[in-house]
């Protein structure tokens, strides 16, 4: 019998908690559910804030969400569900950075904190109450944590990038007040 500890009760915690999160999200994006709005209306706000095409941002946003809450959450190839959870969030953040930091503004202070904790359980590991663990680590190896980090962050800069170039440029030709 083995014995559990209180870490790997903690990390079980955190990934139930995270990764339950993060798949609610994507299942609000990609199925409506939850009070969301499916692939057409997030699609659509995708557009709005510089995320084009919109449905294509909405689905792979969806994906990223779910897929990578539900694999963080059984503990599953945590390496790479943990970055690409992070890389999801770091894109969430884009949008919301010019509201500041905290969520009760329209900051990005949830999407840091989803992010922060899925790229934090992808550095730890899933600890022992895992499928990573089942499964004898076979997608959950030291070399995957910046393997991961490193092509979820070039995916990220791509996409983040040509999305902030076209807000910028569709911002270029709006005057600012000059007094608020």
């Amino acid at each position: 019998m083995t014995c559990y500890d209180r870490r790997d009760l903690g990390l079980l915690l955190l990934r139930l908690g995270t990764g339950g999160v993060l798949a609610a999200h994507g299942a609000q994006k990609l199925f409506g559910w939850f009070g969301g709005h499916g692939i057409e209306g997030t699609g659509q706000f995708m557009e709005s804030v510089g995320y084009v095409p919109g449905k294509a941002s909405a689905t792979a946003a969806g994906l990223t969400e779910a897929g990578g809450g539900m694999l963080l959450a059984l503990g599953l190839a945590t390496p790479a569900a943990g970055a690409a959870a992070a890389g999801a969030m770091a894109g969430a953040a884009a949008v919301h950075a010019p509201n500041g930091f905290f969520a009760q503004s329209g900051g990005y202070e949830y999407a840091a904190s989803l992010g922060l904790t899925a790229a934090g359980l992808a550095v730890t590991g899933p600890g022992r109450l895992s499928l990573d663990e089942v499964l004898g680590h076979a997608v959950n190896r030291s070399w995957m944590v910046p393997a991961a980090f490193a092509a979820t962050a070039a995916g990220t800069a791509l996409v983040v990038g040509a999305r902030n170039r076209r807000v910028r440029k569709a911002a270029e030709g709006e005057q600012q007040p000059l007094f608020e």
